[in-house]
Parts: C-alpha cells; structure tokens; sequence
C-alpha cells in the first residue's frame, strides 16, 4: 500500500519546494525593493551594492525555478490545478524577477540625483507611492503562497491608489521642470523612478490576477 502511494507523496513534496523557491525568490525581492528605496531617499554606496547582489541572485533563483518547474512537468506529467499552480510559480518567478529589476533601477538612478536637492512635493509623491507599492508587493506574495483570493482583489484596489499618485508625482514634476529650468536634467530622474514604482505595482497586482486564475481557472 505505501509503496503505490510514494510517487504521490513525493510528487506533493516537488510541488512543495516550488512553492518553497518562490516564497525565498519572493523574499529576496522585497528586501531588495526596501534597500533600493532606502537608497533613493539617503543614498548609500554599501546598500547600492546590497541591491546590484540581490538582482543578481534574484536571476538566478528565477533560473532554478523554471528549470525545476520543467522537471515536475515533465516527470509528472501533472493536469488541471496542479499543472495551473506549476504554470504560476513560473509566472510569479517572471514578475518577482522583474520587480528586481526595477529595483536595481531605482538604486541605479539614485547614483545620478545623491547630490541634488529634490524639490519637497515630488518627494513626498514618490515617498506615498514607495510605502503603498511596498505593501503591495509583500501582499502579493502572500496572495500567492496563502491563496488568497481577498488579498488578490485587493491589490486592485491597491493599483488604483499608485496610478492615482504617479498622476499626481507627473503633474508635480513637470511644475518644478518649469519652475526651475536647471533641475530638468535631474528631475527627469525622479520621473523614471516614478514610472519605476507604478510598473512594480502593475507587477504586484499580476501576481493577484494570477493567483485567481490559478484557483479558478478565471480571468480576474
């Protein structure tokens, strides 16, 4: 008897460490996110390194887990729910991935701007856009790992509130471009950090979308 039901378990355990992976992937992610925002508002040459590692370990986790992922699907042949959960660990990996990415911008645009003064309404816009995207992007991960189907309409609600503040962040830059026409070179950075910010909260939110596909096999 136990030695019909062994593929089963160990097939439940391969399933298991792929969530696993994505949980770890998931963590590296948000810790990279915290550090490039820490270096946006006070730059920190050792924190910039912290993030370029974290990216680069971030591609890599990404890596192991799509070549994992292949290995279940092709050794276990899985179907319905299952080969939809595999199917989003993937998925999830893509965005996490990204979200590094975008991270690693961040710190990279901080470079540029560590010596100019930032005018205070741009700031204080990116600051309440950084605070909502970073609850976003740990409320994914949790809508993905628990299987959450409130927390993943929530992040609707969520993505609202960044696109409404990258509005206002837009119409706060572009104000101090023609106040001050010295800080255009400068302040076109702060709009990419801008745009950076609501493209991780995209990512956050596709995580939700994919989440409920996964456990309805319905598009949100």
């Amino acid at each position: 008897m136990q030695k019909k039901r062994y593929p089963r378990v160990l097939f439940r355990k391969r399933l298991n460490d792929l969530r696993e992976e994505v949980g770890k992937m998931g963590e590296t992610t948000i810790e990279a996110y915290k550090n490039a925002i820490l270096v946006f508002s006070s730059y920190d040459e050792d924190l910039v390194k912290k993030v370029t590692k974290a990216h680069e370990k971030i591609d890599k986790m990404n890596y192991h887990l799509e070549h994992d992922a292949m290995g279940v699907i092709a050794a276990e042949q899985p179907v319905a729910r299952d080969l939809r959960f595999i199917e989003a660990c993937v998925k999830v990996g893509g965005h996490l991935k990204r979200m590094g990415n975008l991270s690693f911008n961040i710190a990279e645009v901080a470079r540029h701007i560590k010596d100019e003064e930032i005018p205070q309404k741009p700031m204080n816009d990116l600051k309440d856009m950084a605070d909502i995207v970073e609850k976003m992007v740990s409320k994914s991960l949790t809508t993905f790992l628990e299987q959450d189907m409130d927390l993943a309409r929530e992040l609707h609600h969520d993505d609202d509130m960044v696109d409404d503040l990258f509005d206002k962040a837009l119409q706060d830059i572009t104000k101090s471009m023609f106040q001050e026409k010295d800080a255009i070179s400068y302040m076109v950075y702060i709009l990419f950090v801008a745009r950076f910010l609501e493209r991780i909260a995209d990512r956050a939110e596709n995580i939700g979308d994919r989440t409920i596909f996964m456990l309805t096999c319905e598009k949100p």
